[in-house]
């Protein structure tokens, strides 16, 4: 097996709050192998932007990083020193963010944004070089190199989180992370988007984490998916094994919300709420919405199961399922 480009182990993040510590991420681990993309889905407020920010170290007070490791190519960027993360940032792991129009500073025209990365790392050097790069990067992403000397409000949506892309993609990352990339775009556009950003990747052989709620997209672009609930990896596997047999109730729940063509059925929505991260409820937290819930699951937190192959899952019923069938 090929070694993971990106290791993600134990990674604990809490925010400081009147009320108390608030536990967006409650020991999250996966592995990304190079040229993967691996989706991080579910509801708003499950943890999932947390821990892709601080796979960048991004998370800023009252936020702290508690505990683990991010392993990048072997160097654990939670320990890396200041000077160490800021070569680290675009050079090695990249973020596409969410919102373009606020990513990017509204005063600068485009071309001053990339020298600004390239500053940051002293390269490629001289400005003919420089004004050659940005085009070609441009060009990549689809756009024409005269949108460099145009500013972030004369650009579309589209256009601006392609312009993020590039950014991203500029100096070669080993690992990209896009979180929620094509939020506030239409379908049309979210498509476009979306095949740009596979492409590029493809092109610079990264690897890539993407930040969604939509369980379809997520399922027609990621080659694995980590369905995330009250700050836990709930069910992990590769997509198609995933949506053909969820194994988690969470999961089932998600695929089951996605609209589909033939008779028109009853719409079923999850009942409740996600749990407050300020004092989530014993057991599995999913246990007061879920509704084959058993009386173990409101005692006991479920430990994680494999299921074969890189398919694994935290539920209580499903480990005594996979019991059953060895």
């Amino acid at each position: 097996m090929t070694a993971p480009v990106l290791s993600v182990r134990g990674l604990e993040v809490a925010f400081a709050t009147a009320q108390g510590q608030a536990r967006a991420v409650a020991g999250i681990s996966f592995d990304l192998a190079p040229g993967e993309r691996l989706g991080l889905v579910g509801e708003s407020g499950s943890g999932k932007t947390t821990t892709a920010l601080a796979l960048l170290r991004l998370i800023r007070p009252p936020g702290r990083i508690e505990a683990g490791a991010v392993l990048l190519q072997g160097q654990d960027v939670l320990a890396a020193g200041e000077a160490a993360l800021r070569r680290l940032r675009g050079a090695r792991i990249a973020l596409v963010p969410q919102g373009a129009m606020n990513a990017l500073n509204p005063v600068l025209d485009i071309a001053t944004q990339f020298e600004d990365l390239f500053d940051a790392h002293a390269e490629p050097r001289g400005r003919v070089a420089r004004q050659a790069r940005i085009a070609a990067l441009l060009r990549s992403v689809g756009l024409a190199p005269d949108v460099m000397a145009r500013f972030p409000h004369e650009l579309s949506g589209g256009m601006r989180q392609r312009v993020c892309i590039a950014l991203a993609i500029a100096l070669r990352p080993a690992v990209i992370v896009a979180d929620e990339p094509t939020s506030a775009l239409d379908v049309v556009v979210q498509k476009q988007v979306l095949a740009t950003l596979a492409r590029v990747q493809r092109e610079i052989g990264a690897a890539l984490v993407i930040v969604g709620h939509d369980m379809g997209l997520m399922g027609s672009f990621a080659h694995r998916i980590a369905v995330v609930y009250a700050g836990r990896i709930v069910e992990e596997g590769p997509v198609a094994e995933v949506f053909a047999r969820p194994r988690h109730p969470y999961t089932r729940a998600l695929i089951e919300s996605l609209p589909r063509f033939g008779p028109r059925g009853v719409f079923k929505g999850l009942p409740g709420m996600a749990p407050s991260l300020l004092a989530p409820p014993p057991g599995c937290p999913f246990h007061p919405r879920c509704a084959v819930a058993m009386p173990v699951c409101a005692i006991e937190a479920p430990a994680e199961t494999p299921l074969g192959g890189r398919h694994r899952v935290r539920c209580h019923l499903a480990a005594e399922e996979a019991a059953h069938a060895a």
